[in-house]
């Protein structure tokens, strides 16, 4: 069966813990802007050439990269205390301003402020302080991105949030983390044999993962504070596919410990592993809804894969996917109106959306082997794998497709991205 033939050449491509140690930084290139842009001046911020990062420069990247601003140098340094000539600033086609400052502390952290002003009414939108030391700088710088973000677009950022991904360099396997932006990357999981399908727990603290390391599949899970895992699944035949309920408490997951690939649930412990399905096809890809009330997952029952749509305990299953013949690896976004899902058309496998109300479909990408998306925590975001020259490598676009960047590295071939979670 041709869902057979694509499962078993993805294990194959690519598919022990250790401390998490930094590597090689992701580099990002942009390209695209949203259909609105807004028009906001950044400040260098007070005293910040004292700090090991430019916290300005950050803020000023992540809101490029998201392409919805428009950033306006105003040539200055400007302090959350300096006074502000709005005419000037106005004068310059902004609607917003950011200034701030980073001091040092006397225990060795930095105290970073900001302020968002609304250059029209000349007054504040919003702005806080906050303690970092020197390895939460571009936390810090993230933060308040996210909150600029929050108050002018109307949605919460993503910009504090961190990425996982897995890096092939040689013979050798890397899972690792990273700041949403690329940065800030350190190694979760070394392996000479693959890893795939990494998955977030729900809370950001845990990662769901399946390793060859054992020369079959078995899928983990790893906390990456303790660098603890746990055997969640080691049955006969193929572990794969982990994905967590939106609680946390369970994992759904696809095993052939009985013959065909079918979709089971398991606690997080690993006990109590269910059986979901019960049929003469492949199901495979298991996704639960947002709401966790239901499990999107792939299946061949009808001849070829697609998309379909179950309750979290097991039932009836409903084909959600219609047009092409070739669909998988369904993701559903955070607000659980949205599929988004690969689709063989025409040899190429390229990433689509598909509007669960309206039935409309957005075609999002154009390489020839897309694959593994994964949605922004806001939902506004795709992240997938893709190919640049003959690399691996990830890439991101919004969900009406206007906004683009790529993300690569010369350390390897990067693939299996999942986007985290929002932090608290």
């Amino acid at each position: 069966m041709m869902i057979k033939k694509i499962l078993t050449r993805a294990i194959v491509v690519f598919g022990v813990a250790q401390a998490l140690t930094v590597h090689a930084q992701l580099r990002v290139e942009t390209s695209g802007v949203g259909a609105t842009q807004i028009p906001i001046a950044i400040a260098s911020f007070a005293d910040e050439g004292l700090s090991p990062q430019q916290v300005t420069a950050i803020i000023k990247d992540d809101l490029t990269r998201s392409g919805y601003f428009k950033i306006i140098d105003t040539g200055s340094v400007m302090s959350e205390t300096t006074p502000v000539n709005f005419g000037e600033i106005k004068s310059r086609g902004a609607d917003a301003l950011v200034v701030g400052s980073v001091q040092r502390l006397a225990d060795g952290r930095y105290d970073v402020r900001y302020r968002l002003l609304d250059t029209l009414k000349q007054a504040p939108l919003s702005g806080f302080g906050q303690a970092a030391g020197n390895d939460r700088l571009r936390l810090a710088a993230h933060r308040i991105a996210d909150d600029i973000y929050e108050k002018l677009i109307g949605i919460r950022g993503d910009f504090s949030t961190r990425v996982a991904y897995v890096t092939k360099a040689g013979n050798e396997y890397r899972l690792e983390v990273a700041d949403s932006d690329g940065q800030g990357t350190q190694i979760a999981l070394r392996s000479n044999e693959p890893i795939i399908s990494p998955a977030w727990s729900p809370d950001g603290t845990k990662v769901a993962y399946v390793s060859f390391e054992s020369k079959k599949p078995v899928v983990y899970v790893q906390d990456l504070v303790s660098r603890q895992r746990v055997t969640i699944a080691n049955y006969k035949g193929s572990n794969s596919a982990p994905s967590w309920s939106p609680d946390g408490s369970k994992l759904a997951l696809a095993l052939a410990r009985e013959g065909l690939t079918q979709v089971y649930v398991v606690n997080a412990d690993g006990s109590g592993l269910r059986r979901l399905t019960n049929t003469n096809s492949i199901e495979t890809e298991p996704q639960f809804s947002p709401d966790g009330q239901s499990i999107y997952f792939t299946s061949d029952r009808s001849g070829g894969p697609q998309i379909y749509k179950m309750p979290a305990g097991g039932g009836e299953a409903q084909r959600v996917t219609f047009n092409g013949i070739y669909n998988i690896s369904p993701r559903i976004a955070p607000d659980g109106k949205t599929l988004a899902y690969i689709s063989r058309r025409e040899g190429r496998f390229q990433l689509y959306a598909l509007d669960l109300a309206s039935g409309q479909e957005l075609r999002l990408s154009d390489g020839p082997r897309d694959e593994a998306p994964s949605f922004s925590p806001n939902g506004r975001y795709l992240m997938y794998a893709t190919e640049s020259g003959r690399r691996g490598s990830l890439a991101v676009v919004s969900v009406d497709g206007r906004v683009r960047h790529r993300l690569t590295t010369q350390a390897g071939d990067v693939r299996e991205p999942t986007w985290g979670p929002f932090m608290k």
